[in-house]
């Protein structure tokens, strides 16, 4: 066998780099590639589990929302007026319902709650009102192997929210019909649907993590419950990766509308960082490495993955929500987690916050006229398919650190090994690029050697299992 100096296979490094091509793992010696990021290994189960979405169903599940009249925190839920299938009580106990029966169905797999609470007046809450948060649980089969952080899979938690209470005109309106079909009716669809269908799935195919299906009240109050329900989060010590809200993805009928496309919503700098945390922030050029930002991207990663199912693209928008407005992801980033908001490509405000009439020829009202059926189900598939590809995976390494103390053009990465975790990939990406670049394949071990200057790119290193199935990535902090 013809044996190459040291120094050829130095300059083909290099040379291999340079095309995107191959790059050994040198501090471990094992061969590896580093290329460009293509699109995932779709899992059949999960592909199986995407064509279960029904965009009929998801139209009963708005027309059904719609049916209740008023959906408005402040509208009345006595007894009797629940009885009479109005109100926001009425529409809260039949969302419970739709979970119970998803769990009948599914053989008890669901365990469904309420989070319930009194809300103190404040500006748009005119006296105390009891405010009901809603969820199914679908819990992670992996109880065993304890990460480096001390959770087991099991108590990994990724989440997909809706506001299921709506408004019209007036904020202060409990009583006036309020449709609420986009907003959030639409919302509300996609996370039944996605508790339908990955709960139907849950014979064929054990998530290792727990999925919570949350419907949440009070949003346009003022975010009071999904305030809530992220503080009781945080206070019980959950360990929650990744929050989805889905807030106006009815793909409202507008000629300018692109249906074509769904807007992913992240912040940049973490609601919950402290000083220390935005200092080293800037020390590090990490403006655009939050965990919101990260699951932006896996978001993007699994529409790619599963593109031919889909329908959807998903279209990274680099701002914490639409300019100067908000949205429940935002309640749970100010707890320390990532979150992210979908929303269709373009919104009509003649059929947002507005009372049902025509005037000047203008139709105003949140009506299912103007919801496209097809392209909410696409959303949920896209959302089905993260929470699927998240709760499948190993957790995310733990003490992810680029070593810094001694000054060199190398840059060498060492993380923890993660229970479930079959290797590993260092990706890295320009600091001006909107998402990864590079992955570099490195085996079953914990640190990687690259002949790439830890000066000009940003690195991140993600668990993959036997089966494909990737973690969040986690940048790369200095050691020590």
């Amino acid at each position: 066998m013809h044996r190459f100096s040291k120094g050829f296979l130095k300059e083909l490094q290099f040379f291999l780099l340079a095309l995107g091509l191959a790059l050994p793992c040198a501090a471990q010696g094992q061969g590896a590639n580093a290329s460009a990021i293509e699109p995932g290994k779709p899992d059949a189960r999960i592909v199986a589990a995407l064509r279960e979405v029904s965009a009929a169903r998801i139209q009963a599940t708005i027309e059904k929302l719609v049916s209740f009249g008023t959906r408005a925190t402040i509208s009345a839920q006595d007894p009797a007026t629940i009885a009479a299938g109005r109100g926001i009580g009425a529409a809260r106990e039949w969302i419970k319902a739709e979970f119970e029966r998803y769990s009948k169905e599914c053989g008890g797999c669901l365990e469904v709650k309420t989070d319930s609470f009194t809300e103190a007046p404040a500006a748009r809450i005119p006296q105390p009102t009891v405010i009901t948060n809603v969820y199914a649980v679908l819990r992670g089969t992996n109880g065993a192997g304890t990460s480096a952080a001390g959770t087991t899979d099991a108590q990994r938690i990724v989440l997909v929210t809706g506001h299921y209470d709506s408004r019209n005109s007036g904020a202060l309106d409990g009583k006036g019909d309020a449709p609420g079909a986009n907003d959030d009716g639409s919302g509300t669809a996609v996370s039944l649907e996605c508790a339908r269908v990955l709960s139907k799935m849950s014979s064929k195919m054990k998530f290792p993590a727990t999925i919570i299906f949350l419907t949440v009240a009070g949003e346009e109050q003022g975010l009071n419950g999904s305030s809530h329900f992220a503080r009781m989060a945080k206070e019980q010590g959950w360990n929650i990766e990744a929050v989805l809200n889905n807030d106006i993805v009815g793909g409202d009928k507008s000629a300018e509308q692109d249906r074509a496309v769904v807007r992913v919503f992240s912040e940049g700098l973490p609601a919950a960082a402290t000083e220390p945390d935005i200092r080293r922030i800037r020390e590090l050029g990490g403006e655009s490495d939050s965990g919101s930002r990260q699951l932006a991207r896996y978001v993007a990663d699994a529409g790619r993955t599963y593109s031919g199912e889909v329908g959807v693209k998903p279209v990274l928008v680099f701002r914490l929500d639409r300019y100067l407005r908000g949205g429940d992801h935002y309640s749970f980033n100010q707890q320390g987690f990532s979150g992210v908001r979908f929303t269709e490509f373009r919104e009509d405000f003649h059929h947002q916050h507005q009372d049902v009439r025509t005037e000047d020829g203008i139709e105003y009202g949140d009506v299912p006229k103007f919801v496209d059926f097809d392209y909410v189900a696409n959303v949920a598939r896209l959302n089905a398919a993260t929470l699927a590809s998240l709760a499948a995976a190993p957790a995310p390494p733990a003490n992810v650190h680029l070593l810094a103390k001694k000054l060199e053009n190398d840059s060498t990465l060492t993380w923890d090994a993660v229970p479930g975790a079959a290797e590993y990939e260092v990706l890295w990406r320009a600091t001006t690029s909107p998402e990864w670049e590079h992955a570099l394949k490195c085996g079953n071990v914990t640190h990687a050697t690259l002949k790439v200057s830890k000066d000009n790119v940003i690195f991140a290193v993600r668990a993959v299992d036997a089966q494909g199935h990737a973690s969040l990535p986690v940048v790369a902090a200095p050691e020590g």
